[in-house]
């Protein structure tokens, strides 16, 4: 890849010169680092990482290539910080999830309509995730920060299933971890595909009464997993 010049020194943009330029103003890197992030998202979850270009990155974030090149490096660093601060906004979040203490068949429903609503809020989160998904992981596994990336919650869920156990509510043969990437999977495929699967079935399957509708049909299928036969 060709270098890319620094960015002006200090804190101060740099305009073009001539007897007519304007005046060089202030430069706000903490702003100018958000908006290229923001916009980063938003061109890597509609062209993935092979269909994004910087220069649109650059034009929607109100800067230039030379900016952002400055402040991530190159395109492949641009789409791992992307897909850090997405992991880490929904695992902020999912930390907020407040499951300790309720009953163990609630506990596991909330969790599972958190995990289910925030990838129907959250759309680009599964459009970037299928593009890592293409190359295969490629860029997140070179991550300083994977290890991070791994959702304590999953401990509390463990928990919880085991609260469950105690009180002869849930079963004993229980993997937590199988069981927390099942309750993903299930809101994840139908999301993930929705455009197929709405063309084939003819309704939109992700509008909010389907999202709705949906998420009580795995809620059921949840806890007939869950819990121990009656006999």
């Amino acid at each position: 890849m060709p270098s890319h010049p620094a960015a002006p020194p200090d804190d101060i943009e740099a305009e073009p010169q001539g007897d007519f330029a304007a005046p060089r103003v202030r430069r706000d890197p903490a702003g100018t680092r958000r908006r290229i992030l923001a916009a980063a998202i938003e061109e890597f979850s509609r062209g993935g990482f092979a269909g994004a270009r910087v220069d649109a990155i650059a034009r929607r974030a109100e800067t230039n290539e030379r900016m952002l090149y400055y402040y991530y490096g190159s395109k492949e660093k641009l789409f791992l910080t992307v897909l850090e601060h997405m992991y880490f906004r929904f695992k902020e979040a999912e930390e907020q999830v407040q499951i300790e203490s309720s009953d163990p068949r609630e506990a596991v429903i909330q969790l599972a309509r958190f995990v289910w609503d925030f990838y129907y809020e959250n759309p680009e989160f599964i459009r970037l995730l299928n593009s890592e998904n293409l190359h295969e992981a490629r860029h997140l596994k070179t991550s300083p920060h994977l290890g991070e990336l791994v959702n304590p919650v999953i401990d509390v869920l463990r928990g919880v299933v085991e609260r469950g156990q105690h009180a002869g509510i849930f079963r004993n043969d229980i993997d937590v971890s199988r069981l927390y990437l099942t309750i993903s999977a299930l809101g994840y495929y139908v999301l993930s595909n929705r455009y197929t699967i709405s063309a084939v079935v003819g309704r939109d399957i992700a509008s909010a009464d389907e999202h709705e509708a949906f998420a009580q049909l795995h809620i059921k299928m949840l806890l007939a997993y869950l819990e121990r036969p009656k006999d």
